[in-house]
This record gives structure tokens, sequence and C-alpha cells, in this order.
């Protein structure tokens, strides 16, 4: 990865802070994009402990004009972009179907809300990055999707509804920037399994767990 410039969106986050640990302990110039300051600051200051070195550019991934000025600052200070990780997304409650609630109970806005984060906020960066990858020739997006975007294995409904349109929209745009552009800049999409963060951990575990007792 030496010599290589890396954007990571929502790279304050669980999933994100890991690949920015990843590429920059690889060689890569690592940037991290992301709403919320503090956040990408202790990312900052706990990968500085680790002797890697990373930046932070603070960007709204649902705010075109915020992503295409953090696109052109990065390629200001590096004169490309080689990776677009698409880290960003989340989930909220009212998108989500309880066991003691049914598919009545779910917020439309909050649903929308939700699928505008994870999908749109995978398409308008990568629209804005893939500008500098065509110019280059070359370049690597890489969406988040998820185990649910294909099984409805949690109760997660717009999350995994939007997962979904990422593994469409990865596919689309792999076949397009191919058509386009050459087989030089890649779009794939990859899903990861269940692991316990700050945005699920009341999904995924119970306060005062209970085990069966054997015969």
């Amino acid at each position: 990865m030496k010599n290589k410039v890396a954007v990571i969106t929502g790279g304050n986050g669980t999933i994100g802070s890991i690949f920015a640990k990843g590429l920059a302990a690889a060689g890569a110039n690592v940037f991290i994009l992301g709403r919320n300051e503090d956040k990408s600051n202790k990312v900052i200051a706990q990968l500085k402990e680790e002797g890697l070195t990373i930046q932070s550019i603070l960007c709204d991934v649902l705010d075109e004009k915020s992503v295409q000025s953090a696109a052109q600052k990065i390629v200001d200070i590096t004169g490309k972009v080689d990776i677009l990780v698409n880290c960003a997304g989340g989930n909220m409650s009212g998108a989500t179907v309880m066991p003691d609630q049914s598919i009545f109970d779910i917020d439309i806005a909050q649903f929308r809300k939700v699928n505008d984060l994870n999908l749109l906020g995978t398409v308008i960066p990568s629209i804005a990055f893939a500008k500098s990858m065509v110019k280059n020739g070359q370049g690597n997006i890489i969406n988040i999707s998820s185990m649910a975007a294909a099984l409805p294995l949690t109760r997660v409904v717009g999350y995994s509804a939007s997962k979904a349109a990422i593994d469409n929209f990865t596919r689309w745009m792999a076949v397009e920037m191919a058509n386009k552009y050459g087989g030089k800049i890649r779009v794939n999409a990859i899903a990861p399994g269940f692991f316990v963060a700050e945005q699920n951990r009341k999904l995924l575990l119970v306060e005062k767990p209970s085990f069966a007792k054997l015969p």
C-alpha cells in the first residue's frame, strides 16, 4: 500500500477505524471522513499511539457539496485517490421491528433516513471520488454490505433493505466503470458478519443473560 491514497467514509466508527488502522499499517496515506470531529480526533490519537499517522476531514456523506469539497481537498494534497472505503452508515430504532412489534410499527421517516444514510451515503462519495480514479485510470471502491442484505436474518428491516440496495448499486457501478473506463477501476462490496458495536449493542445483547440448565 506504499504511496497509495485511501479515503474512508465513517472512518471514526467501529468498522471504519479498523480499515484506517489496517491501511495505515500497510503504508497507505489514509484520510478519514466523518461528521463528528471529536470522534475523528480520538481515532487519530489512538492510532498515533500505535505509531500510525492518519488525517481527518469533516464531511457529511449526505451533503454532495461537503463530499465534493472533501474530495477536492484530498486531491489538492495528494494529487489522487486510489482507494475509497464507504463505511458511513447506521440504523435507527424506528426502522427495526422488535419482538413485541410488527411491520405496522415501522416509522417511515426513520426508515427513509436509514436508507438515505446507507445507500445515498455510499452513492454520493462513490461518484465524487470516482472522478479522480477515472482521471488517473485506476482505483478501487469498496462498499460495506451486510449478511442481512441477502437473508432476513435480523429485525433490522430498514438496514437490511438499504444494504441490499448497496449490493445492487455495487454491481451496477462495477459494470459501468468497466464498460466506460476499463477494468482498472474496481467496485466491490464486502459483507461483514455480526459483531457488537455501540449501534447494535442493545439489539444483540441482553442485560441479564440466562442459561438453560441441562437435565
